[in-house]
């Protein structure tokens, strides 16, 4: 077998692995579009968000974020962390692919979500010398789903009636993706810390309660995380 075929049946590989996962990405997809239109997002926002972000739980904040007119820095800074976790993506997979050109560490890097990851690192950690082209199947086809689904949503959210006050589904649906990732004593305990200060911090300006709550948040869970392990 050639290095084109080989190159080939891997990025088909990291399509077919990734297959699967569509079962939970595309109801997500189909949510973020409804919500996005519903928390005052127009269309071409919504749909562009996916291709830009192209992150479930960052966008589903920034619609939240956007729909209480909070602050630029705020909504920036929400998003970054908790898109924190793609550094230690990025830093497990860069030693892979350090001798590809800037090209293709640039489109590796823009596709690499958790489900690319979960899908694709096994591949890399096995010295499989074609195992970008495995993440490239994956983060293709999660991206392809991502934005049908998204475009679906959206085209949904435009036919729902102003008065079911569907904002009110933003954080349901953040809860949502929370509460099944509470698994330790230190992950319960940030989640109520950042709920907390979430309440008592609702007067801070600038909608601050949002930064300080993850924040703090993550602080008590770290320092519990390290408390059990000593």
């Amino acid at each position: 077998m050639n290095s084109m075929q080989a190159n080939w049946r891997e990025f088909w590989k990291g399509v077919l692995a990734q297959l699967p996962l569509q079962l939970g990405v595309v109801p997500f997809g189909l949510v973020f579009g409804v919500l996005g239109v519903a928390s005052g997002l127009s269309t071409v926002q919504t749909i562009l968000m996916s291709s830009i972000i192209f992150g479930g739980a960052s966008q589903v904040v920034f619609a939240q974020l956007w729909s209480i007119g909070a602050s630029p820095i705020v909504t920036g800074g929400s998003v970054a962390i908790i898109n924190l976790r793609h550094i230690i993506y990025s830093a497990n997979i860069s030693k892979y692919i350090s001798e590809l050109s800037l090209r293709w560490r640039l489109a590796l890097g823009y596709l690499l979500t958790d489900e690319a990851f979960a899908v694709s690192f096994q591949e890399f950690e096995n010295r499989n010398k074609f195992a970008h082209y495995h993440l490239l199947g994956g983060g293709l086809t999660l991206w392809v789903f991502w934005q049908i689904s998204t475009i679906a949503g959206v085209l949904l959210g435009t036919k729902i009636p102003p008065n079911l006050n569907l904002e009110f589904a933003i954080p349901l649906t953040f809860i949502a993706i929370i509460t099944p990732k509470l698994r330790s004593f230190s992950h319960l305990s940030a989640a109520i810390t950042a709920s907390i200060i979430a309440i008592f911090g609702q007067n801070l300006p600038n909608n601050l309660w949002i930064i300080f709550a993850a924040l703090i948040g993550m602080v008590v869970g770290g320092y519990i995380d390290k408390s059990k392990s000593q």
